[in-house]
């Protein structure tokens, strides 16, 4: 290899930095190799969902932050699209590596495909086979136009080669989520997060809700919350309160409810390390997110996920995590049925092992040597 190989990394949203953070580490120890650059797209770009992940996964501040903002989907993808095609023209990368399905990793995939320059996608071949997750879009069709795709779990290379991707773009590298927990996970030794909620470790519940089926409707909405206040009568919930869900929640009249439930402890989104304290110690986690399903195995917490599918489906076969949808019935017997169980058995997946970004690595330096 004679020239160092310009790489930029995109991050939009709060998963994607957990993901670069790592990759961005261990590619910049090898300077003479890669030239590698954090564009950060903006589409997560407050305090709250922004800048308290930087500080705690220790990131530099991107080269470029392009300030997207908010806005529908189409609206979202598309000020992406235009503000990252100038940055392509500029740089001239020898790939583009995208992360996750949010709407950055499909627009800025899209982009440097048009401009013909290599893609990589790390987490590909995840499947939810719900058409109706906007996320589900945006993993199918990055997956289909990426040079590289590295994938989490052997039933994501599955669901690629079913789809005809040459098994030669299909690497098998774990789970680089996993990496940043590794790293980070002794550093919630000294957090008091514990002690700033008034609660006891294996005493509490974890919660978080943002996915559009299940806020966006308020009658979803009032189902699940009204289960919620029930279990927190036995067992206090933790609530860290997506901007989307607490708008939902004032409209609809329930965010005084909650508030007046002394076993309900809502609060704004939480820093990385906050949360990973309070997951690590959970009796049980309650979400409709991807990442906690897979930190959930990982800690040895069980997970109810909060969704009638999941495209992670090898946490369900480790033992770790009960899809329970978003019915109310369905939420209390399977909370009741999690409760009840003393001892469980869940085995972390193949690879996931905090050394993921290094694999990365070696087959990047495999692809351009």
């Amino acid at each position: 290899m004679t020239d160092s190989k310009k790489i930029i990394l995109v991050a939009g949203a709060r998963p994607n930095f957990m993901k670069v953070a790592p990759l961005l580490q261990e590619l910049r120890k090898y300077p003479t190799i890669f030239q590698a650059q954090l564009i950060h797209t903006g589409q997560h770009y407050d305090a709250e969902m922004s800048d308290v992940f930087f500080r705690d996964l220790a990131l530099p501040q991107p080269d470029r932050f392009l300030e997207v903002g908010s806005g529908s989907h189409a609206e979202q993808t598309a000020k992406i699209m235009l503000a990252f095609e100038p940055v392509c023209v500029a740089e001239r990368p020898d790939l583009v590596v995208v992360v996750g399905d949010v709407n950055s990793t499909i627009a800025c995939a899209i982009t440097a495909k048009k401009l013909c320059i290599p893609v990589a996608h790390i987490e590909a071949g995840l499947r939810s086979r719900d058409w109706t997750m906007p996320e589900e879009v945006n993993r199918v069709v990055t997956d289909a136009i990426a040079d590289e795709l590295f994938t989490p779990s052997r039933d994501a290379n599955e669901n690629l080669l079913r789809e005809g991707t040459l098994p030669e773009r299909i690497h098998f590298v774990g789970n680089i989520m996993i990496d940043c927990l590794v790293t980070h996970l002794p550093k919630t030794e000294g957090c008091d997060t514990l002690q700033r909620f008034s609660v006891q470790p294996r005493q509490y519940a974890t919660l978080t809700l943002h996915r559009p089926s299940n806020v966006d409707y308020p009658e979803v909405l009032s189902g699940i919350v009204h289960v919620m206040i029930e279990v927190s009568g036995q067992l206090p919930i933790v609530w860290p309160v997506h901007p989307r869900s607490r708008q939902m929640l004032e409209r609809v009249g329930l965010l005084r409810q909650l508030e007046s439930c002394p076993g309900m402890k809502l609060t704004d989104p939480l820093g990385y390390l906050d949360m990973l304290t309070l997951n690590q110690r959970a009796r049980l986690i309650l979400t409709d997110s991807g990442g906690l399903q897979e930190e959930a195995t990982v800690l040895g917490v069980p997970c109810i996920t909060l969704r009638h599918n999941t495209e992670r489906p090898v946490t369900v076969e480790a033992g770790a995590n009960y899809i329970a949808g978003n019915d109310p019935i369905h939420i209390r017997a399977t909370v009741r049925s999690v409760l009840q169980q003393d001892r469980y058995t869940i085995r972390v997946p193949e690879l996931w092992d905090g050394k993921t970004a290094r694999r990365i690595i070696e087959v990047l330096r495999r692809i351009y040597d």
